[in-house]
């Protein structure tokens, strides 16, 4: 199982199949949208409550490592 899929999760019955952060119905895409718009992490989790701060830093974390492994 990839990283990413102990933090992020897909099913139909959770707003259709969205990937999610894992045990929430918070989209990851709504994550990095704030990111893009100059959110900061704090600001996410304050709206988001049901995502912790170790979530977020762990999705960061798989794609950044993702993205930095050798080919």
């Amino acid at each position: 199982m990839s990283p990413a899929k102990k933090l992020i999760e897909q099913r139909k019955d959770i707003l259709g199949g969205t990937p999610v952060f894992k045990g929430t119905r918070v989209p990851v895409k709504t994550f990095f949208e704030y990111l893009e718009a100059d959110h900061s992490i704090p600001e996410f989790l304050e709206d988001y409550p049901t995502v912790s701060r170790q979530q977020a830093i762990d999705v960061l974390e798989s794609l950044k490592n993702q993205l930095l492994q050798p080919q």
